[in-house]
């Protein structure tokens, strides 16, 4: 009762699921984002195409059995987006199995005119994405048609995702043809995959940013999650060999060989233009 009083109670969902309380909201979300429109060269050539895998599950299971409403988070994903559609990137959204883009909607910047434009752009693309599973069939040949794979944070990113073997195949096949992998917050956990049938963790030894899990066992007090996370993913990463540059949510950006990665929301931003600046540079 007196959390509901004071606005630290998750809210229910029609589906028995839980978004963050108002409280949390407030503190972690924001109706415009801190987004810089950049006026970069624009990219001519080939390789104009970014991978960009998103997950469609939605539903996490917390240690107490209450399931987080999660997915993507849109200003980890549109930010970058936005950045590298304005460097002259195009891109193949997919998710695993060609179901639609889940975001976490409750995150969104309602009042952000260009995030707002870019996402009803590629709106029906989010409805009716690619199947990974069909593009590693078909694409992974394809490969001077690509710069990059991007796999945006949000919590949803751990879910399945770490799991799937198309997932690792990507990943190996962008690392083995020397294209650049951007994620960000809890993106990362996608990095898992290149462990999968019998793989070596393909990032040992990798310095990356990541949203650390000191501050998800913390926001549980203030209703962002309505329990503890099922497991802890800076703490796995760093177990396989991964130096860690931040401690905090904040706006730490890393780049490391290809790999290039962010700490959390408020590192989109800085994510974006590094990301564009990296592929443009190293495609002159």
């Amino acid at each position: 009762m007196l959390k509901k009083l004071f606005g630290l109670a998750p809210k229910r969902e029609s589906d028995g699921s839980y978004s963050p309380s108002k409280l949390a909201l407030k503190l972690a979300t924001s109706d415009k984002t801190d987004y810089e429109s950049v006026t970069y060269r624009q990219y001519e050539g080939n390789r104009s195409k970014v991978l960009v895998i998103f997950t469609e599950q939605k539903n996490m299971e917390m240690q107490n059995g209450k399931q987080f409403s999660t997915g993507n988070h849109p200003v980890e994903a549109l930010l970058p987006m936005l950045h590298l559609k304005n460097a002259g990137f195009d891109f193949d959204i997919v998710t695993p199995t060609g179901k639609p883009v889940i975001f976490e909607m409750w995150a969104f910047p309602n009042k952000d005119d260009k995030v707002i434009a870019f996402f009803n752009e590629y709106k029906s693309r989010f409805e009716q994405p690619g199947s990974l599973g069909d593009f590693v069939n078909t694409s992974l040949s394809e490969s001077d048609a690509y710069a990059a794979v991007f796999i945006p944070g949000g919590h949803g990113a751990m879910l399945g995702i770490p799991e799937d073997i198309n997932v690792g195949k990507a990943l190996h096949w962008a690392n083995d043809n020397g294209l650049f992998t951007i994620t960000l917050c809890h993106g990362p956990g996608a990095l898992l995959a290149t462990s999968l049938e019998g793989n070596e963790f393909l990032y040992a030894g990798y310095k990356m940013a990541v949203f650390p899990d000191s501050v998800d066992d913390v926001t549980p007090k203030v209703g962002y999650l309505p329990g503890k996370m099922p497991w802890g993913l800076s703490k796995k990463l760093e177990s396989l060999g991964v130096t860690l540059m931040n401690t905090k949510s904040d706006k730490t950006v890393c780049l490391d060989r290809q790999l290039i990665t962010g700490a959390s929301p408020m590192a989109a931003d800085a994510l974006g233009k590094l990301a564009a600046n990296a592929l443009l540079d190293s495609l002159k």
